[in-house]
């Protein structure tokens, strides 16, 4: 499991560090208005989340193969409740930003959501995608 988790975290790293172009050209180019100044903020929230559910979801499948996907829609469930705890605290402390962390949050949600499941599958073997080797 070492070896697979540490070519994950090169993996989201890489992958983080190019998700973070287009959000440091949207702070310069956009009205501050639109940009939340939690940004920074929300690329180091995922990026931790991310590999922290990841782990989790690697020993699961060293330990119960067999029940990796009751334990993957568990944890994604948890962590979707747990991201909306976030948003909704955030929204009720911070009105005047709560537009621009939402639409923020929820787009980074998308692009390490869909990161992490095809990494997850394809380090679990629960999917036929091509390893890049």
């Amino acid at each position: 499991m070492g070896h697979q988790y540490i070519s994950f975290l090169k993996k989201l790293t890489i992958f983080s560090l190019l998700l973070a172009i287009p959000g440091v050209i949207a702070a310069y180019t956009l009205p501050p208005e639109y940009i939340t100044p939690t940004l920074p903020f929300l690329y180091l929230f995922f990026y931790s989340a991310t590999t922290v559910v990841h782990y989790l979801l690697l020993k699961i499948s060293e330990n119960r193969p067999t029940q990796f996907t009751n334990y993957f829609m568990l944890l994604t469930f948890g962590k979707l409740i747990f991201y909306l705890t976030i948003i909704l605290a955030y929204i009720i402390l911070f009105k005047d930003d709560a537009k621009s962390f939402v639409v923020s949050f929820l787009i980074l949600y998308l692009f390490f959501t869909a990161f992490e499941v095809v990494q997850s599958l394809k380090q679990t073997g629960q999917a036929k995608v091509p390893d890049d080797k």
